[in-house]
């Protein structure tokens, strides 16, 4: 088991642009994450298990709803302090940020902005605290990058509404205690619903043979004829909107994470390039390595100064949803092409667990296509742009 001797590059002296309270949160993380999950994530990735010993962890340090209100059990932070935090986690790995992110952005958010006072008091305090795990339920076997041509549907049944169809590719689904699960109703608009595990119909099957997010649990939702309470619709919005709503919040979250993937497969190149000695001097002092580096540390900075901006403009109500995919696609590009220069710093040590970079890698090829694919943001920017959708 290696030492985490992680050091987080801040080459513009971005810290100066951050307040105490954000330099406190994420440094708690920071710590958190070279305890808790530095000395164990290799071996969860190897056996592709999420280590559910760090769930009690990642609730302290408050990934769960930072920014939800501290009167439903979150942390009551800023869009800068849940962006520190997703960037830590993923410095950590990928897989656990997409637990947290899924946590707080996808299933927290919509109950605590499209719920009622009764499902927010139900619900956030346990999600908050980590008792209970969720998941979110919006892609499906046929319908990825075309969300809005789900099949899957809710039928009115007086006392209850009646569920069929199924999502696909859902973070966390094996072990969730709740799904926020979207559906069309009988006249086609699509609706947020609250699924308990255990209601009768309700399965989770998880998908295996993964060679990305290993530690993280994936599968499916399958809903059969799931007996829904109308108490668990949430009421105050609906349309194709409302989960994409959620998701600008977890891109927003992948924005930052991917810079602290990034981070640690700069870091660790650095640290071995002074290290590797070859023709009589570290592998350091020759061109071609200074190049890759120079140009890792330069990417990493425009990234952090990219999604610091994104972080004020969401803080003030600002942001658009076309600026947060922008954020997204650049800095998960960004950290993708760094994981793979940095792997070549390391020669063949690249491909061994013994360094992260080669996890960091597999897990990118993950984050670049969920959450909207890297060619869809591309769009979504000219769509902003022109005025003119391409996609359609």
């Amino acid at each position: 088991m290696s030492q985490d001797l992680f050091q987080a590059p801040d080459y513009y002296q971005l810290d100066e642009l951050l307040t105490e309270e954000h330099i406190l949160v994420r440094d708690a993380a920071r710590e958190w994450v070279k305890k808790e999950v530095s000395p164990i994530i290799e071996q969860a990735a190897q056996d592709a298990k999420f280590p559910t010993s760090i769930v009690k962890g990642l609730a302290e340090i408050g990934a769960f709803g930072p920014y939800i209100p501290e009167e439903y059990g979150g942390a009551g932070l800023d869009q800068i302090s849940y962006g520190l935090i997703m960037q830590e986690i993923e410095r950590g790995d990928s897989g656990v940020r997409s637990t947290a992110s899924v946590q707080s952005s996808l299933v927290m958010y919509p109950i605590w902005k499209y719920g009622n006072e009764e499902q927010r008091k139900k619900y956030l305090p346990k999600l908050a605290s980590g008792e209970f795990l969720g998941c979110f339920g919006l892609t499906e076997p046929d319908h990825g990058s075309n969300p809005g041509g789900m099949v899957t549907n809710i039928k009115d049944m007086g006392d209850y509404y009646l569920l069929n169809g199924a999502k696909m590719w859902i973070s966390n689904a094996p072990f969730a205690d709740i799904a926020v699960v979207w559906a069309k109703n009988e006249e086609g608009r699509i609706k947020g619903l609250i699924v308990e595990r255990g209601m009768e119909g309700f399965s989770t099957p998880e998908t295996h043979n993964k060679w990305s997010l290993r530690a993280s649990a994936t599968g499916e939702l399958i809903f059969d004829n799931v007996k829904i309470p109308k108490e668990n619709i949430l009421p105050n919005k609906d349309g194709l909107g409302a989960p994409l709503g959620c998701l600008d919040s977890a891109r927003y979250g992948i924005a930052w994470g991917a810079i602290g993937a990034a981070m640690d497969c700069y870091d660790t190149a650095l640290r071995y390039a002074k290290e590797r000695i070859q023709f009589g001097k570290p592998i350091a002092g020759f061109q071609l390595q200074q190049k890759k580096l120079a140009e890792m540390i330069t990417e990493i900075t425009k990234a952090q100064l990219l999604t610091w901006r994104l972080g004020t403009l969401r803080n003030e109500g600002r942001a658009t949803a076309a600026q947060i995919s922008m954020a997204k696609r650049n800095n998960v590009e960004m950290a993708l092409k760094i994981a793979r220069e940095a792997r070549q710093i390391l020669g063949a040590m690249g491909i061994t667990g013994e360094y992260s970079i080669m996890r960091h890698m597999m897990n990118l090829e993950s984050v670049v296509t969920y959450e909207g694919t890297h060619d869809i943001h591309l769009l979504i920017t000219g769509l902003d742009i022109t005025g003119i959708p391409a996609f359609k």
